[in-house]
């Protein structure tokens, strides 16, 4: 048995092998790989609707990648949901190729990268793989929060800065002001800085010669190492398996070679390699300082997640190994989690493929099997953020026609139970009793908030009621300035954005990222309907707002839920403590309304008669609480979140 599976292994690698080989005999003749010191590899900076996609359709066309048209808008934004909302989901990568000034042809390697900070972890693989990059900034709006963090991260990493400064066509453009802002706040000398206009395609020849001249090269010499790719993004086709976006660091790939992932140990052969210009262009192989793709048949997206080394086999395997990984990488850690479930709860069945279809084109989405009485089967799923749960929740109603619910978001604790155990707690119903808790720890996140001047007492008011601990403070330019703040990631997901937005008046932006643990008095905040809990309502809340929130909730049951026969009463309680309580009148036939005139002991009777069957029918009662009133009170609790999202 061993020999016949020894054997069909062998004949497998001999017809992928054929394979291989036939399908370089295809692309007929090889073609020497571009000199290193003939390629720059550049991405692009911006906050959201800064004029980023629009530039890189100007960049292509310039360079004779795409034919110039009115009709081309966000090309390298392939998704639907990325052309509605102005934003940068999945990153992209467009080789170029441009005749300088100097009379030289250069290969110009863009990728263009996701710009929001659930995205943080992809932006710094992306920004691994280059050498530079442009900043853009809007003439007329200046910095904002969300530049800042990206700006931080490339300077990190070595990368060249150009910065640019665009919509200069506007009327409200001040470019001279802005060049100032972003010197004052990056630390970047603008002094060279570039003014443009993507939309009237002025500026971009400037910009072209620009990354050609600052711009440095791939390191020379790398070429004679062994083989190191960094996977800076992959993707799922049904076809082809996994395809990895690659830079080649070292080394270089051919067609047909034997690769191993140095973090995952999976072993495959290089089927097809290629070039993005910016449709894909098989190629025979690739060489330090390129940018391309790989295909393998590989069956997992786990096998080549984003930030993986790619490798020659015999180098992975040898002891001891003579390649060593690419620094920088980590696994995909959810942030915020919540419950997925349907209004129609016989399509179970395709939520769950319509998920694990996602799952293989996203590896940072986790989910497990949940139920629920009142909501039925779903699924509790973990995302990279806000704006990473409204992508997905998105794709599911459109790409596979499902009507969702969604449970309010909630984030991580961990918790460390009397017994000396520490447990990762995403959901109220994992939460330990309160006598099993020896301590709870929250997530926290770094907050850096833009805000006109006049602002800066309510924003500082905003960030002190939501548990905030002051950083830093300091001029942003123009009349604003900059707030930092370090913030429990459970009150940013819970309505934060939208009162940041109402006390700035729509003027304020913000960035956030994950920073640390710190401890806190959480407690898991039960409602209760006519004595029953609700588990679909609980929440893990600070205990300074566990009362105004049950109020809340409370208030909010009682106009949800309908009148029954008998009193319901609605409480919020703590363990076995009742903090907040409301209670629906029942509803009641008027007995005395056949008594006119006589003894008043008559009426007593008939309303003494009428409480004692109410009582009977409370015991024996349920209160059947509407899906209606479920999803207004988890919309309630989730209030917010989906402005937060788009920051």
């Amino acid at each position: 048995m061993a020999a016949r599976r020894g054997l069909s292994r062998g004949l497998g690698r001999a017809l992928s092998s054929r394979s291989a080989v036939l399908r370089a005999a295809k692309l007929g003749p090889a073609e020497a790989p571009p000199a290193e010191e003939r390629i720059r590899n550049f991405c692009i900076i911006a906050h959201v609707d800064h004029g980023k996609s629009t530039l890189a359709d100007r960049l292509l066309e310039a360079t004779g990648a795409i034919a110039t048209s009115a009709k081309n808008a966000q090309v390298l934004d392939t998704m639907e949901l990325e052309r509605e909302r102005g934003i940068t989901i999945k990153l992209q990568a467009a080789r170029m190729t441009y005749t300088a000034a100097d009379g030289h042809a250069y290969i110009l390697n863009l990728i263009d990268t996701p710009g929001h900070v659930d995205f943080g972890y992809e932006v710094e693989r992306s920004l691994q793989a280059c050498e530079g990059a442009i900043l853009v900034v809007d003439a007329s709006q200046g910095v904002e929060a969300q530049t800042i963090a990206v700006v931080q991260s490339a300077r990190a990493q070595g990368l060249e800065i150009v910065p640019v400064l665009n919509k200069i066509d506007l009327p409200t453009a001040q470019p001279d002001r802005v060049a100032a802002e972003v010197q004052a706040i990056l630390g970047l000398d603008c002094t060279r800085a570039i003014h443009a206009s993507a939309k009237e395609r002025r500026g971009i020849g400037e910009i072209l010669e620009a990354v050609v001249a600052r711009v440095p090269p791939p390191r020379a010499g790398s070429r004679a190492r062994p083989l190191r790719c960094l996977v800076f993004d992959s993707s799922y086709d049904a076809h082809r398996g996994v395809i990895a976006s690659v830079r080649v660091v070292d080394g270089a790939l051919r067609l047909g070679d034997r690769i191993a992932f140095l973090n995952s140990g999976a072993e495959y052969e290089a089927l097809e390699l290629g070039v993005l210009v910016p449709h894909a262009r098989p190629v025979h192989s690739l060489a330090a300082g390129e940018v391309g793709y790989v295909c393998g048949a590989i069956r997992a997206l786990a096998d080549a997640k984003v930030g993986e080394t790619l490798a020659h086999a015999a180098d992975a395997r040898a002891q001891p190994p003579r390649v060593a990984p690419l620094p920088g990488y980590r696994e995909p850690r959810p942030m915020v989690f919540c419950g997925l479930f349907l209004h129609d709860g016989d399509r179970f069945e395709l939520l769950r493929d319509s998920l694990a279809k996602l799952a293989l084109n996203d590896a940072s989405l986790v989910y497990t099997a949940e139920s629920s009485l009142a909501l039925g089967s779903g699924f509790r799923v973990g995302f990279l953020g806000l704006l990473h749960m409204e992508v997905v929740q998105q794709r599911l109603e459109r790409e596979y026609g499902l009507e969702l619910v969604m449970t309010a978001p909630s984030v991580a604790y961990r918790v460390t139970t009397t017994r000396g155990e520490r447990i990762l707690v995403d959901s109220p119903d994992k939460f330990p009793e309160q006598s099993a808790i020896a301590s709870v720890e929250e997530p926290f996140c770094a907050v850096e908030i833009i805000a006109p001047f006049d602002c800066t007492g309510a924003l500082m008011e905003l960030c002190q009621e939501a548990r905030g601990e002051f950083g830093n403070m300091q001029p942003a330019g123009d009349g604003r300035v900059l707030l930092q703040y370090a913030l429990p990631l459970g009150e940013v997901i819970s309505g934060f954005f939208d009162s940041l937005k109402s006390r700035s008046r729509g003027y304020a932006s913000m960035d956030y990222a994950p920073s640390d643990y710190r401890a806190a008095d959480i407690v898991k905040l039960d409602v209760l309907i006519n004595g029953e809990r609700a588990a679909p309502l609980a929440m893990m809340v600070h205990r300074a707002a566990a009362q105004a929130t049950g109020r809340r909730l409370a208030a909010r049951l009682k106009e949800l839920i309908p009148r029954q026969q008998f009193r319901v009463p609605i409480q919020a309680a703590l363990g076995a403590k009742v903090i907040a309580a409301e209670h629906i009148a029942a509803l009641r036939k008027d007995v005395t309304a056949k008594c006119y005139g006589g003894d008043q002991s008559r009426k007593k009777k008939l309303l003494m008669r009428q409480a004692e069957g109410k009582k009977r029918m409370k015991e024996i009662g349920r209160v059947s609480v509407p899906q209606s009133a479920f999803m207004a009170c988890l919309s309630l609790r989730g209030a917010g979140s989906e402005a937060a999202a788009g920051g």
